[in-house]
């Protein structure tokens, strides 16, 4: 895969400054937040590879930050804290993360670590694309084509950017093209979940897709079932 992008969350500016200059000096795509209410926007609107998360925030503990992203998504979390007690590290891993680095620490093992979790990402993808069914390689409904192979979305031949959780969400509506699904059957097919929480986060997504798919006013290919769910087609 492609350098991942990177979310830096910590309340420290000069550590995170200095994050940050040394992912920019290696090429890597980030953001920051300095603190957990912070991060979860981020998380949302950036939608990151690797979340790089301290603990210590001023506002949310890390471990709450964990449990809340892992309520909808699996992006790579890799926590940065002081926090040196087992105990610490066991219950950020248990709530979620994917690695722990104690402070103080080196740049060389920090990109170590980011570079193992890149590994580790581009072998979930290799056997994800494997994994799918060859019977639907794309999806064609008027002007809308999905090509799931290359993960591209068009309408009327222009393609249309979408984001991981878009894409997501419009992958399950068209391999249920026809089918009314449920609030709680998308929030457990792309969140992993059916959490009253999540539903604000997935009627967002969803206005987003509907005016991407729509483009210049046209066919509206997404319909709401107030109170049920979404259909596509």
């Amino acid at each position: 895969m492609d350098k991942p992008a990177i979310l830096i969350v910590e309340d420290d500016r000069s550590i995170r400054n200095m994050i940050a200059v040394t992912l920019e000096a290696e090429g890597y795509t980030f953001y920051t937040a300095e603190n957990g209410r912070e991060a979860l926007l981020a998380s949302t609107s950036r939608q990151p590879d690797i979340v790089l998360l301290d603990l210590g925030l001023p506002d949310l503990d890390g471990v709450d930050v964990i449990r809340k992203i892992r309520s909808w998504s699996e992006m790579s979390i890799i926590i940065v804290s002081a926090r040196s007690d087992d105990r610490d590290k066991v219950e950020a891993l248990d709530a979620g993360a994917d690695d722990y680095i104690t402070k103080p620490f080196s740049v060389e093992e920090l990109l170590a670590r980011v570079r193992a979790v890149t590994r580790r990402l581009d072998a979930l993808q290799r056997a994800a694309k494997a994994a799918e069914p060859a019977r639907q390689a794309r999806y064609v409904d008027g002007e809308l084509e999905i090509d799931f192979g290359a993960r591209l979305v068009r309408v009327g031949g222009e393609e249309v950017h979408l984001t991981n959780m878009e894409y997501k969400l419009l992958a399950v509506l068209a391999e249920n093209a026809g089918k009314v699904l449920t609030y709680k059957y998308l929030l457990r097919q792309v969140w992993g979940s059916a959490m009253e929480s999540d539903m604000a986060s997935l009627r967002v997504f969803m206005v987003s897709l509907r005016k991407k798919l729509a483009k210049g006013g046209g066919r509206q290919y997404l319909q709401t079932y107030v109170g049920i769910g979404y259909r596509l087609g």
